[in-house]
């Protein structure tokens, strides 16, 4: 299985920016955890950060090829980004929108990701987690999350 995750602005400045509502985990310390799920799922995995629109637009459409599912933190743009909208549009495989942060608890402007109704699922409040069920969930629906994970885990309940 082929995942490809995104990140939107300001997300290289993890750990650094806004502590009290995004925490002190870095975007790299993200990165090489997704990494070693993917490591022991067998995945592959392809990890990007843009600070810029049309990047991330590229990145999407190329996922069309490169990607069996997509993760997406689009971070300022989930409450703007018409162009990233229509490009997740595109993208045939699920797509999971996370964000760190739970943006239904915070200001009007962060409230409403305009991205949502382009997604399969959104994760938002579990802070870097967020990234690990998306992955989980991204590997649960291709039937791929390895088998010496308890049923539970593989299949949520029945």
């Amino acid at each position: 299985m082929r995942i490809m995750i995104l990140n939107g602005p300001n997300l290289n400045m993890l750990g650094i920016r806004e502590p009290h509502i995004y925490g002190s985990t870095t975007l790299d310390a993200i990165k090489a955890s997704c990494e070693e799920l993917a490591t022991f799922a067998g995945a592959e995995l392809a990890f990007h950060q843009s600070n810029y629109e049309g990047v991330l637009v590229d990145l999407i459409q190329s996922a069309r090829n490169s990607a069996d599912a997509l993760i997406i933190n689009p971070a300022g743009f989930s409450f703007t980004s018409i162009a990233i909208y229509d490009a997740l549009k595109i993208f045939e495989g699920p797509i999971f929108e996370v964000h760190i942060s739970n943006i239904h608890a915070r200001d009007e402007l962060h409230r409403h990701s305009k991205l949502s109704a382009a997604v399969k699922g959104v994760i938002a409040g579990l802070g870097p987690y967020g990234y690990i069920v998306a992955m989980q969930a991204a590997l649960q629906g291709a039937g791929k999350l390895p088998a010496t994970l308890p049923v539970a885990m593989r299949t949520g309940p029945k």
